[in-house]
């Protein structure tokens, strides 16, 4: 039967039940929210401020008014964040802005003002077509004229069945109608580095390490750990010691930030008033990367979940430090684990996430409970991470991943395992808030370019060569100096490129997965490079630079990286991952099984000498010596070579028949010269900015090549509306 809406007669009430704007209705006898029929969630106190600028529309509510009405006399609380909370949380559900109001309007020093407009009309209900009301009872239906009593009651059901439908479908749980899009808003924009965000316990603020020096300076990191309010741009600093990697996490109460320093002088977990206040130390730290670095605070307060490593372990392990004692223990450790980490509590405390890291393509994600006693294994996946949150619920986890196709984040449910693909901006170190309706990450944006520098004119400015608005990296001479290869996001996917010396007549070698990291064979004809399988995998393959074909280099070793042909073109060097560890390898040319050379936990890149006498590499985490190994004694051990001081990244160095250039881990912006007869070193030119991966001479020494941050930007991106 066809239905016509009609008003209800205005509730005699002096205080609306339920009050309507724009898209919004508020209940204000359940508490609730919704937006089309979605509920929104909202806490106790920010609902209660809502509904008292609500019942005063277009009226300022006094803050002393609002003080007596959500805090009273005898309650402690410092009111002027838990106000600036609540009005936040209030703008967050309403989807509004402190900057351009459309709700909620700030009076400074006054107080707030709600200045939406609310809906006079009064509710409606449905009626059957044709059906009278009686006077003052509009929800009633009456029947019409020739209509039998049981008729109309039959009607009258069926009109209620419909409203009751028509009801159902508008109060419909979110999960059940068409989510709203998520869109991402910038929460810093500051110049330079914003990373590693932290929320506190009510979601109202932000932790994070910022690294703002972008002058003239050394190349090392600078980060300071900030804190700043959602909807606020007050930026207030907590520290005062430059470190080269900042990571945080809040204490339950939100009075207290505890922080993972890493830096040259002092590794250590500290903790600093959240409004500011001394810093105090409470253990020492050895850990040399940030990717161990993260913080996990308790909720019951009592204790640190954070991952190190001990001077007689070959990886890392997690731990737990007690707060008060100061003491730690080390967390149950499963011995097929090469490194243990990300060790993260879950939003009520019961379960503890721990990555498991087998080798570089295999990360098992494991749930366990705060004594480590029964683990349960979630999922096993290939990607790198850079991050691992718990989602507001503790039903699964957020992951930031580096798969082969580029950055994303993915879910794992905790119940099953099943990961599922968020469709979400990339980017790395998620953190949710505990409500899980606010996700922060940060968002990086890096312009990455190759420069040419004249090593016999070293105060002549560099040049840019294949100049472009995407990273590349890696570039490299070919022995007979008539071109360079390098690897380029240009064409959307990390790929090997080739050029003409001098950067034109450019043209793409791989298509496909992501490939990058070429080495040239000594005749120039051919290029040994990186690609990462669709399963996980990195392998070398080479390819003629005459038809562009790539071609597995069949060998014995499941995974094969950083390849480096011999002098004579016989061989190819490449490293090894098999187990819990690093190897050196060699294989023939064209494919064969390969024998090991130099096995051990911190192997990296390789180069061998001209002469094909010796094989040089760095010890890279946390010890960056330079070490050599004698290729014609059977049974050599690596030696460090003498007097050559650390250098700053593996992919910053190069050997010629004279030497050695590197970059020097105390001064990374320097390309220094270590001279092999001499075994001194000297500095040959100072970058302008921040170096990156790939370092590589003419084979007649006039010239370098080497990568550059021309732009080194981070921001931290936020989702209001995450759940």
């Amino acid at each position: 039967m066809p239905f016509r809406i009609r008003e209800a007669s205005p509730s005699p009430s002096p205080r609306p039940q339920r009050i309507a704007f724009d898209n919004f209705e508020v209940d204000l006898r359940s508490g609730e929210i919704r937006k089309k029929g979605s509920r929104i969630r909202l806490q106790a106190q920010p609902f209660q401020l809502l509904a008292l600028l609500l019942e005063n529309v277009g009226e300022v509510v006094a803050r002393e008014e609002i003080c007596r009405e959500l805090w009273p006399a005898d309650t402690f609380v410092d009111f002027e964040h838990s106000l600036a909370a609540a009005v936040n949380k209030i703008r967050d559900a309403l989807g509004d802005s402190a900057d351009n109001p459309k709700y909620i309007e700030t009076l400074p020093k006054r107080g707030y003002r709600f200045i939406g407009k609310i809906k006079s009309e009064p509710p409606v209900v449905l009626l059957p077509l044709g059906t009278q009301e009686p006077a003052g009872l509009a929800a009633v239906a009456v029947p019409k004229a020739g209509i039998s009593p049981t008729r109309m009651l039959a009607l009258a059901a069926l009109g209620a069945m419909l409203a009751a439908a028509v009801l159902f479908i508008w109060s419909t749980p979110r999960t059940l109608r068409n989510p709203e899009p998520m869109s991402a808003v910038p929460f810093t924009a500051y110049p330079g580095v914003e990373t590693a965000p932290s929320f506190s316990p009510d979601g109202s603020r932000i932790a994070f390490a910022w690294d703002n020096a972008t002058g003239n300076r050394s190349g090392r990191p600078q980060y300071d750990l900030y804190v700043k309010a959602i909807g606020s741009e007050t930026l207030l600093r907590l520290t005062n010691h430059t470190s080269d990697w900042i990571s945080s996490t809040w204490s339950p109460d939100g009075t207290q930030i505890a922080f993972h320093r890493l830096a040259a002088d002092d590794n250590g977990i500290y903790v600093v008033p959240a409004l500011g206040g001394p810093e105090r130390k409470l253990i020492f730290t050895h850990t040399p990367y940030d990717l161990a670095a993260p913080l996990s605070w308790s909720p019951d307060g009592k204790w640190i979940a954070y991952s190190d490593r001990e001077n007689d372990q070959s990886g890392n392990r997690n731990f737990l430090l007690n707060v008060d004692t100061l003491e730690t223990h080390e967390f149950p450790h499963d011995p097929s684990c090469r490194h243990d980490g990300f060790i993260t509590f879950s939003h009520r405390g019961k379960e503890l996430a721990i990555l498991c890291v087998h080798n570089t393509t295999s990360l098992e994600y494991l749930i366990t409970d705060l004594e480590g006693k029964s683990k349960r294994s979630l999922a096993t996946r290939h990607e790198f991470i850079h991050g691992l949150a718990w989602n507001g619920d503790d039903q699964s986890l957020l992951v930031a991943a580096v798969p082969p196709m580029g950055n994303g984040f993915y879910e794992i449910r905790v119940s099953d395992g099943e990961v599922r693909t968020l469709p979400v901006a990339a980017g790395i170190w998620p953190t949710i808030s505990n409500d899980g309706h606010k996700l922060a990450f940060s968002l990086g944006d890096d312009h990455i370019n190759i420069w040419r520098k004249d090593l016999q004119h070293p105060d002549a400015p560099a040049v840019q060569i294949c100049a472009s608005t995407r990273p590349q990296n890696n570039a490299q001479y070919s022995p007979d100096g008539r071109h360079i290869a390098f690897d380029s996001l240009r064409s959307g996917t990390w790929s090997v490129w080739l050029a003409d010396s001098d950067g034109s007549n450019l043209v793409q070698i791989t298509k496909g997965p992501p490939a990058g990291y070429p080495r040239w064979s000594p005749d120039s004809r051919k290029i040994a490079f990186v690609m990462k399988e669709p399963y996980g995998l990195e392998e070398v393959y080479t390819a003629d630079i005459s038809d562009h074909v790539a071609h597995k280099l069949k060998t014995n070793v499941r995974e094969s990286d950083y390849p480096y042909w011999s002098h004579d073109g016989k061989w190819i060097y490449f490293l090894g991952r098999e187990g819990t560890g690093h190897q050196l390898f060699r294989c023939p040319a064209g494919g064969g099984d390969a024998t090991l050379l130099v096995e051990s936990m911190e192997l990296t890149n390789e180069i061998e000498s001209s002469d094909g006498k010796l094989l040089y590499f760095p010890w890279y985490f946390g010890d960056a010596n330079m070490m050599t190994l004698a290729l014609d004694r059977a049974g050599a051990m690596p030696q460090q070579v003498p007097q050559i001081a650390k250098i700053f990244d593996q992919l910053q160095w190069a050997v010629v028949p004279k030497g050695i250039y590197f970059t020097p881990q105390d001064n990374p912006r320097s390309i220094c010269f270590y001279d092999f007869a001499t075994k001194h070193v000297r500095e040959i030119c100072k970058a302008d900015k921040d170096l990156a991966a790939g370092m590589s001479i003419s084979p007649d020494g006039r010239y370098m090549l080497y990568s550059q941050f021309d732009e080194n930007n981070s921001s931290i991106m936020l989702f209001n509306n995450f759940r």
